[in-house]
């Protein structure tokens, strides 16, 4: 898989993808994350890529120049399955749609910034738009991290243990159950007996009565839908 993050603030992403999961992927060959800077594609001497918003009003709007050659700099490149634009106003993003995203094979990610994109970006170019809550952050590059991260963790060979994350909350609409490691008991709390039993079957069936209960006490709405 490739991903390629387009932003205004590329040193806010280097960190996240230089380190740990997201790390050994790349190195591993399994996913190229490539940040492009959107200043390198304007046309402006100052390399300014948002103006003030027509109409009037409060904050800045980036412009569609800078976006449109660089998306079409890289379109020129590949082929790609998806242009996700990360804005408060998309689809909440999901365990099923980070399912279906991990199956592609070249992605694009825009970063929204001050007060969005100018509109017509995204009836041009945007195929996918996605939020990943309710709030407002100051830029598009946390999201598109969080992003990132649920899709590479899922492609194979990514996790040590290729069933972890067939395991994780909201797979099949459940949270997960509570998880154990040693030691066996501490300050008088032990783990559950059926953890340590070694039976496999009874283990898998505690675990599953464990994300039932867990998910109607926290949510519900998961086991409605």
């Amino acid at each position: 898989m490739r991903i390629d993050i387009i932003t205004c603030l590329p040193k806010l992403l280097e960190s996240f993808f230089a380190h740990s999961i997201l790390q050994r992927a790349q190195q591993g060959g399994y996913v190229d994350v490539v940040v492009h800077d959107l200043r390198d594609y304007t046309a402006d001497k100052h390399r300014r890529v948002d103006d003030y918003p027509f109409g009037g009003g409060a904050g800045m709007v980036m412009q569609i120049q800078p976006i449109a050659t660089c998306i079409r700099a890289l379109q020129a490149e590949r082929t790609y399955d998806e242009i996700i634009y990360m804005t408060p106003d998309g689809e909440r993003l999901n365990q099923k749609t980070t399912n279906s995203l991990s199956l592609r094979q070249n992605l694009i990610i825009l970063c929204g910034h001050y007060k969005g994109v100018d509109e017509r970006v995204r009836e041009l170019f945007i195929t996918k738009e996605i939020s990943i809550g309710d709030y407002v952050l100051s830029g598009g590059e946390l999201a598109a991290c969080v992003l990132s991260d649920a899709i590479i963790r899922l492609l194979p060979g990514v996790l040590n243990d290729e069933t972890s994350a067939l395991t994780d909350s909201f797979q099949d609409n459940l949270l997960a159950p509570p998880v154990y490691t040693r030691p066996a008991e501490f300050e008088g709390l032990r783990v559950p007996d059926i953890l340590l039993s070694g039976h496999e079957a009874k283990i898998d069936e505690w675990r599953y009565e464990q994300a039932l209960t867990r998910t109607r006490t926290r949510r519900p709405d998961l086991l409605e839908e």
